[in-house]
């Protein structure tokens, strides 16, 4: 049985720039110890945005410019990318919370095999549950796995919350 792993958008703005939060730094030593100890693919998404933020609908939203392409806050948080470096990674941007290529990629890795499916990084309750609920929809017989000590959401009580709605749909807690 093959298994992947998500490593979800550990970029800089979201750990200690733009949107950074406590907890967010606080689960970096789990994740990089999981993903080091990790036998199997790994898949890190990077939330993508562009100049014009401020005009797109999540702008509008959540007005604070966060992970424009090819800036610092963009890039990997350095832990994490020497974790990921060590053991190999293949890169998906994403455009929105939830990446929609993520299942076609993963869909092709697996080339027919069963596989496992395990998700860890930020923000628990908005792109790591998008990503979960989307394989999830489109692996319904796969087993999806979110390890909770590697994610952090936007404030303890919604990464409590997206937790208990990821249980709801029969995405494993570790």
């Amino acid at each position: 049985m093959k298994k992947y792993l998500v490593v979800v958008d550990m970029q800089n703005d979201f750990v200690d720039g733009a949107l950074g939060t406590n907890q967010a730094r606080a689960i970096i030593p789990s994740a990089v110890e999981k993903i080091k100890g990790f036998d199997g693919d790994i898949f890190a998404t990077f939330d993508t945005h562009f100049d014009d933020y401020m005009e797109t609908a999540e702008g509008k939203k959540l007005p604070v410019p966060h992970c424009i392409k090819d800036t610092g806050g963009w890039q990997l948080n350095k832990e994490i990318l020497a974790a990921l470096s060590e053991k190999g990674f293949t890169s998906v941007e994403k455009y929105t919370f939830g990446s929609v290529d993520l299942p076609e990629i993963i869909k092709t890795a697996a080339d027919g095999d069963e596989f496992t499916v395990e998700l860890i990084g930020l923000c628990t309750d908005i792109c790591v549950i998008s990503n979960a609920l989307l394989l999830k929809a489109n692996f319904p017989e796969a087993a999806i796995a979110v390890d909770e000590k590697c994610c952090a959401g936007v404030t303890p009580e919604k990464h409590n919350a997206a937790v208990e709605i990821m249980k709801s749909c029969h995405i494993d807690i570790m």
